[in-house]
């Protein structure tokens, strides 16, 4: 069962006609994915830790994120791929396993620490561990961080896109990346995978610059609650917030 989903969510990774992952934060909001009809469950690390009462940035223990992962992939059918930040710290057999367990078979994996990238070597070394313990059962998306850590824009993500994707990495996720023109440029070499928000090209744009895949990240949590505040605030000002 594991392998066959690892196969599906690999298979959906196709440039041009790119697999759409609204990024999930709890089982619930993963039941709506799925309902909606899409054919993966992605989870966001930003929007689980803020449900989980922690800041972004591998300050959730990794013991409660792995369980929430874990409570996601029990509560739907479809492959689960989860972002698991820089790995908590963990080697990459045992993130593996720890991915395992939670059910899922996909995950999102940094490459820098902080607001500092790491050597792509290094990191590249990790992706190459992780796979070796995990086989075809997991499918990983390698998270570029050149756009938001100070690197060098196109020309290092496309380098650490190809270690990476020697190195066993299913997809490459140059985030940060917005620019039509960069876009196409990486995507005309790496499948990857573009964060949607403002300011990017609209999804049509998308595949027809070739992107293999694109998710929303934490934004759509952040919509969702700040929908949900003004329902409070209704509640408070004695306002049906119903109306």
């Amino acid at each position: 069962m594991t392998t066959d989903r690892a196969a599906l969510l690999r298979s959906l990774h196709v440039k041009g006609s790119p697999l759409v992952l609204p990024n999930a934060w709890d089982a619930a909001s993963a039941k709506a994915v799925e309902e909606a009809g899409f054919p993966v469950v992605a989870t966001g690390s930003a929007a689980m830790a803020a449900v989980l009462g922690y800041e972004d940035g591998e300050r959730t223990p990794a013991g409660e994120m792995f369980a929430a992962i874990a409570r996601i992939a029990r509560a739907v059918g479809v492959p689960v791929t989860a972002d698991v930040e820089r790995g908590y710290g963990l080697l990459p057999a045992e993130l593996a396993e720890r991915l395992a367990e939670s059910g899922a078979v996909g995950c999102n994996l940094e490459d820098s620490r902080g607001d500092v990238l790491v050597d792509p070597g290094e990191q590249a070394d990790y992706l190459a561990a992780m796979k070796a313990a995990a086989g075809d059962d997991l499918v990983v998306n390698a998270r570029v961080d050149t756009y938001i850590a100070g690197g060098g824009g196109a020309a290092d993500a496309l380098s650490r896109g190809r270690r990476y994707l020697e190195a066993g990495a299913d997809c490459v996720y140059p985030i940060g990346l917005a620019d039509a023109g960069e876009i196409g440029t990486l995507a005309a070499e790496l499948p990857i995978n573009v964060y949607f928000r403002p300011g990017c090209p609209s999804l049509a744009d998308l595949a027809a610059l070739g992107v293999a895949r694109v998710s929303y990240g934490h934004g759509l949590h952040k919509a969702a609650h700040a929908y949900a505040k003004t329902l409070f605030a209704a509640v408070a000002a004695g306002r049906d917030p119903y109306q």
